[in-house]
C-alpha cells in the first residue's frame, strides 16, 4: 500500500479552495454534529467530494461482520482456554445454530470480496476521533483517499487543517480504473 504522506497532492485549484470554504465551515461549527462534513476523494475520478458525516454510512458500509456476536463470544471463549468444539456448541445452544452458521459463512464470504479495510472499528474510530477534535475546538476534517478499484490497498483517512502541506509530488502512481 502507498501511503500519501501529502493528501492534498494533485488537487485542482478549485478543490483545494474548496477545502479552505469547508475548514471555515467547521471552524464555525459551535458543537458537534453528525452534519459536520467528510470528505472523500476518488483518485480514479479526480473527485474531490463533500458530504455529510451521518451520509458516510450509506456512502461507505463498513464491514462489521467479524464483529457479529455469535463470532465475539466464540473467540472469547477460545481465549479463555475452552476446547474449540465445546466453545462452538456452547455458541450454538446460546444462540442457534442457524445464526452461528449465518455469521460464519457471512465472515468467510466477506473475507473472498476487499473491503479496502473499512471496517466498523475503522468507522467508529473516525467518529471518536472527529468528534473529540471538534470538541477541543480543533478545525479538522476527515478526507477519505478511497482505494482504488481491484486492488488491496486500504482506504487512507487524512486529517485536513489550515496547516496540511498541498506541494509536493506523492502518490503521483498511475490509475488504471
Amino acid at each position: 500500500m502507498t501511503i500519501n504522506i501529502q493528501p492534498l497532492a494533485g488537487l485542482t485549484e478549485t478543490q483545494r479552495l474548496g477545502l479552505r470554504d469547508v475548514l471555515v465551515d467547521v471552524s464555525n461549527a459551535r458543537a458537534w454534529s453528525w452534519e459536520l462534513p467528510v470528505l472523500l476523494r476518488n483518485r480514479c475520478w479526480l473527485r474531490l467530494d463533500r458530504i455529510q458525516l451521518n451520509q458516510l454510512l450509506r456512502y461507505i458500509p463498513p464491514d462489521g461482520r467479524d464483529e457479529a456476536p455469535e463470532l465475539t463470544h466464540y473467540q472469547q471463549l477460545i481465549a479463555e482456554g475452552s476446547d474449540p468444539l465445546l466453545a462452538q456448541q456452547r455458541c450454538w445452544q446460546e444462540f442457534g445454530m442457524d445464526d452461528c452458521q449465518r455469521a460464519l459463512h457471512e465472515y468467510w464470504q466477506s473475507r473472498d470480496n476487499t473491503n479496502h479495510g473499512w471496517t466498523a472499528q475503522r468507522y467508529r474510530e473516525l467518529v471518536s476521533l472527529y468528534r473529540e477534535h471538534i470538541e477541543q475546538g480543533v478545525a479538522t476534517v476527515p478526507m477519505l483517499v478511497l482505494a482504488r478499484q481491484e486492488t488491496t490497498e486500504k482506504h487512507q483517512i487524512h486529517w485536513i487543517t489550515e496547516t496540511t502541506p498541498v506541494k509536493g509530488s506523492a502518490d503521483t502512481k498511475p490509475c488504471c480504473c
